[in-house]
């Protein structure tokens, strides 16, 4: 399953009122493992920076001029989110601001279903709280230190950590370590073999198995039972 994780940095606090995105970033998961693939950019909002904002994400307006508008990365943009389930923390604000930026350039609005907020996942696996970014890393011990400011790859990447932590994909992999084994038919592709720490008990008795060789003895000397006779012997 492809899952984006995504974050925007922005001029301020809403889009109705004038407020643009400065930064938008994004880690690609495949069966919620990231595959390296990524969209960054930095944008030009068209307008001054609030010292609110600056101090946020230390993204200044003369710094902003030297890069591209959102409509200059749109497709770009598009294109890489697919029709993939977007994965975000605090949903709700970063969809208003893509909306508001996607409306401005006539392009089809990203339906809230696509939508997995890991600030309600958070929430409810954690009601008593605090629910922020920060505080979910320290609660599942991420390396959040480079956030000395927000960022939106660095933001996307740390959720994308957050997010496997939340859903418990991580825990679910706990107890099986990987092998690698190629196919049956001697292909190379590899493929992955999950072994058991430890081997289940043996089901038969001592009784079964020499019954079972008496069995396999009177089949004749072609039986193709003969070729599997070490297992069960």
């Amino acid at each position: 399953m492809r899952e984006i994780v995504l974050d925007v940095e922005t001029t301020g606090l809403d889009p109705s009122q004038g407020h643009r995105i400065v930064e938008v970033g994004c880690i690609e998961l495949l069966n919620r493992i990231p595959t390296g693939a990524t969209f960054h950019v930095y944008l030009n909002p068209d307008r001054d920076m609030p010292a609110e904002a600056f101090a946020v994400h230390g993204l200044s307006t003369e710094f902003l001029k030297q890069h591209k508008r959102f409509i200059d990365v749109t497709d770009e943009f598009l294109a890489f989110i697919g029709d993939a389930p977007l994965v975000i923390h605090n949903a709700g604000f970063d969809h208003g601001f893509l909306c508001a930026e996607l409306k401005r350039v006539e392009r089809t609005l990203i339906a809230r279903e696509r939508l997995v907020d890991t600030l309600l996942l958070a929430r409810r696996k954690h009601p008593a709280g605090p629910n922020k970014l920060d505080d979910l890393c320290a609660r599942y011990g991420i390396d959040n230190s480079r956030r000395t400011k927000h960022g939106a790859l660095l933001d996307a990447e740390i959720l994308a950590e957050v997010y496997v932590e939340l859903i418990g994909a991580r825990q679910a992999q706990l107890g099986l370590t990987e092998g690698r084994d190629r196919h049956a038919d001697g292909s190379e592709g590899i493929i992955v073999v999950r072994e058991r720490p430890a081997p289940l008990m043996l089901r038969l008795s001592e009784a079964d198995v020499a019954a079972h060789g008496e069995f396999v003895a009177g089949l004749g000397e072609n039986a193709l039972w003969r070729e599997y006779r070490p297992i069960v012997s």
